[in-house]
């Protein structure tokens, strides 16, 4: 059963040169279809996957902050309705900086939402100008004050090992960023996503991304910066105070179940995981004539499961525990990891291991990917 609720608002004012999100930019939207359509989705998720109260909901997109406060007060109280909230539940809502959208924070805090999360990407103009946002730096700073004024946690992101971006560029930033006083960030590596407009530009030659060895030595910087300020990386992208983690995320990264409502939101429910339509005009004739916005829905095998719970648990600081992976999806441990190649980047102090708990060490962090395929069990994977 879900405790755990992803709601998707696939509109955005511009579509961002490095995103690859599903995310449109429409002239029009018809916020009463949409209201319907969501509203009727969250229906038939909760008829299979509710019976517990939810603990987290997470409005992201596309932007959610363009979504009117009255239909996010709508669709909490149906979801309140539906499942029922937890004392202490998370609401987050991603948005952007704007001041046209900071101003509806006191509207959103009131429809409900406690926590929100802020797309500032960057505090410099041009680099903000590059990667093609429409706010500036000042406006974001003033609608991070502005969100703190309005909800009780505040989050945001920032881009970096950017093309030609130096060690001393991104500690200044940084370093400034660390003293706005929110108790969570986001800081994530330009990745070249397939599809988008600057994978385009780096085939054409426009530039070229920052080298592996330059990017290692930013990684490093954020983490040493980070650890000092007391926000130390819980995820391999994300930090936080002790206790200010997105217990939204945490609940994807232990490989808890969630539902997931809107265009192309995923959702994992009792064994199965469920994929949205995309396309909006898609998910909304979907749920017009079903009921529901389903494309997809694959029953996962234990070994599916248990790849992904590892594949994503050792994302987190705090690791795995084999022995409850094992018990979990009634598998030896030796079908989980590769016991050799454990024992190897133990001894070469990139992996950690107390007990059953294993975790990716600091200095395994840099290499994660290639890490995560060399210890899990190639058995797992290729079955």
């Amino acid at each position: 059963m879900a405790r755990a609720l992803y709601i998707h608002w696939p509109f955005c004012a511009k579509k961002c040169p490095y995103c690859d999100f599903n995310s449109h930019v429409r002239e029009t939207v018809e916020t009463n279809s949409w209201a319907d359509a969501l509203a009727a989705d969250m229906r038939a998720e909760a008829q299979v996957a509710s019976g517990e109260t939810l603990t987290s909901i997470f409005f992201g997109g596309g932007t959610p902050s363009l979504m009117p406060p009255a239909l996010v007060g709508q669709l909490l109280d149906q979801a309140n309705a539906l499942w029922g909230f937890d004392p202490d539940i998370e609401i987050t809502l991603e948005a952007n900086p704007s001041s046209v959208e900071a101003a509806n924070f006191a509207a959103l805090a009131g429809a409900g939402i406690n926590r929100v999360s802020l797309g500032v990407q960057s505090l410099n103009d041009e680099t903000l100008r590059w990667l093609g946002r429409l706010h500036g730096s000042q406006e974001a700073l003033n609608a991070l004050e502005t969100a703190q004024r309005h909800f009780s946690r505040v989050s945001f992101d920032l881009i970096y090992a950017l093309p030609s971006q130096t060690v001393a560029d991104w500690e200044s930033q940084l370093k400034r960023a660390l003293g706005f006083g929110t108790s969570h960030m986001s800081l994530y590596q330009l990745t070249i996503e397939p599809g988008t407009r600057f994978a385009t530009d780096v085939r054409r030659g426009v530039f070229n991304p920052l080298d592996d060895d330059e990017a290692a030595e930013l990684f490093a910087l954020t983490q040493s910066l980070t650890e000092a300020a007391g926000m130390p990386a819980y995820e391999t992208s994300n930090h936080a105070r002790a206790g200010e983690e997105s217990r939204h995320n945490l609940s994807y990264w232990r490989y808890q179940d969630y539902a997931g409502i809107g265009p192309g939101a995923h959702g994992r429910r009792g064994g199965f995981a469920t994929t949205r339509h995309k396309k909006p005009e898609n998910y909304l004739k979907a749920v017009s004539e079903r009921g529901h916005g389903i494309s997809e829905q694959l029953m996962l095998r234990p070994r599916d499961q248990a790849a992904e719970a590892l594949l994503m648990g050792l994302r987190l600081a705090e690791g795995v525990d084999l022995q409850q992976l094992s018990a979990r999806f009634g598998l030896r441990i030796d079908d989980l990891v590769d016991q050799a190649k454990l024992l190897q980047y133990q001894t070469l102090q990139m992996i950690t291991r107390e007990g059953n708990r294993i975790a990716v060490a600091p200095s395994g962090r840099p290499l994660l990917d290639a890490l995560l395929g060399e210890i899990v069990s190639d058995a797992l994977v290729q079955a």
